[in-house]
């Protein structure tokens, strides 16, 4: 059997949604060559292979230096997403090659210590005239300018765009897509530096790309509820009855009732929506977890630690790419095997944010107490 036939095989173009994205309008900003491989399945591979999607497995969710083993991890939230996103695209008819890479790629530009980590840097970053730092952001430039030792790793614009515009925080009762160009996505990306509003303000270009970016909120609301419990930061009893009546009381119940509602309302429809009930329920969720969970998740001491700690790695590291310090982790693990090109193109301050944006939590830690010694 030649490659041609496996190709074949392995496209699902014909049994797709006339709302799909097929295969065949895959952009990709520098030519491959093709292989038996469709190209969204394809940035599967990019992305499970890169180094980034090795580090998901010690970078915090929403609790930070938990020992507890059962308690999620950003690389099994990613895998919810994954999993949640393609049930509701199976149904619908969408492209699933497409879901899974957007889903699996969505959160590699998280920091360590999750979004507090994030805050922080954010912080940092634009007293050093860096622009706004969100994680979204720096996952597109992780996959465009840092992997492959600052080559990038070529991923389709589609699934850049879905990355880019994945944000789950703000939760809508109907997803709606638009068609961009190239060129049109590089100028959401770049916006998102300039002003933070146009974060909150970029859709996707596709619909797989809304389909994610609802899985994303359906993947951590019942979820950072059954870790708090675990917890001990609530119990099952703290959670209204306004929302226990529409949603149930437990992750496998929430779960399941708003993918079937959003298959229900969606169907052979151009956009993504929920009944009114179940949208209504999640953001009354959102609000419990925020009021009793995320705002809990942390000790005020904790993040007086967390700020000092990315404060002083920012700032030594930044004094050691001034003083050339060769010797230093930042040139011995990071520097010395990117492209020229990447050292060039950025200025000391945007590569300390990339290195330590990078960082698994631990090596955050090990990296702060080396500074210090």
């Amino acid at each position: 059997m030649d490659r041609l036939e496996v190709r074949k095989r392995l496209l699902k173009d014909d049994n797709l949604s006339i709302y799909a994205c097929l295969d065949k309008e895959a952009i990709r900003f520098n030519k491959i060559i093709e292989d038996f491989r469709p190209n969204y399945f394809r940035d599967i591979d990019r992305i499970i292979h890169s180094l980034s999607y090795s580090r998901y497995i010690d970078k915090t969710q929403v609790f930070t230096r938990q020992k507890n083993n059962h308690i999620t991890k950003r690389m099994l939230h990613v895998q919810l997403v994954s999993k949640i996103a393609r049930t509701i695209g199976r149904a619908l008819c969408l492209n699933e090659d497409l879901i899974e890479a957007i889903s699996l790629g969505h959160d590699i530009g998280h920091v360590p210590y999750g979004h507090v980590g994030e805050r922080i840097l954010n912080d940092l970053s634009l007293a050093n005239n860096q622009g706004y730092f969100l994680h979204n952001v720096q996952s597109v430039r992780t996959f465009m300018n840092l992997e492959k030792n600052g080559k990038g790793s070529n991923l389709t614009v589609q699934v850049l765009d879905g990355i880019l515009c994945h944000n789950g925080e703000e939760f809508l009762q109907k997803y709606e897509y638009k068609h961009k160009s190239a060129d049109q996505f590089l100028q959401d990306y770049q916006n998102c530096y300039l002003d933070k509003k146009n974060n909150s303000n970029i859709v996707p270009m596709t619909l797989e790309g809304c389909v994610v970016r609802v899985s994303d909120g359906i993947a951590y609301l019942g979820r950072d509820v059954e870790d708090a419990i675990r917890l001990g930061i609530i119990t099952v009893g703290d959670l209204p009855d306004s929302i226990t009546k529409v949603l149930g009381s437990n992750n496998h119940d929430i779960i399941n009732i708003i993918i079937a509602d959003i298959i229900e309302h969606s169907l052979d429809k151009p956009y993504i929506i929920m009944s009114k009930e179940i949208y209504e329920a999640m953001n009354e969720l959102k609000s419990f977890n925020y009021k009793y969970i995320y705002h809990k998740s942390n000790e005020s001491e904790d993040l007086k630690n967390a700020r000092m700690m990315f404060e002083t790695l920012f700032e030594k590291n930044l004094e050691y790419l001034n003083n050339n310090d060769t010797s230093k982790d930042i040139f011995t693990i990071y520097l010395n095997d990117m492209d020229p090109n990447y050292i060039e193109e950025n200025t000391n301050e945007r590569i300390v944010i990339d290195y330590i944006a990078g960082m698994t939590d631990e090596f955050f830690v090990s990296q702060y107490n080396k500074c210090r010694s």
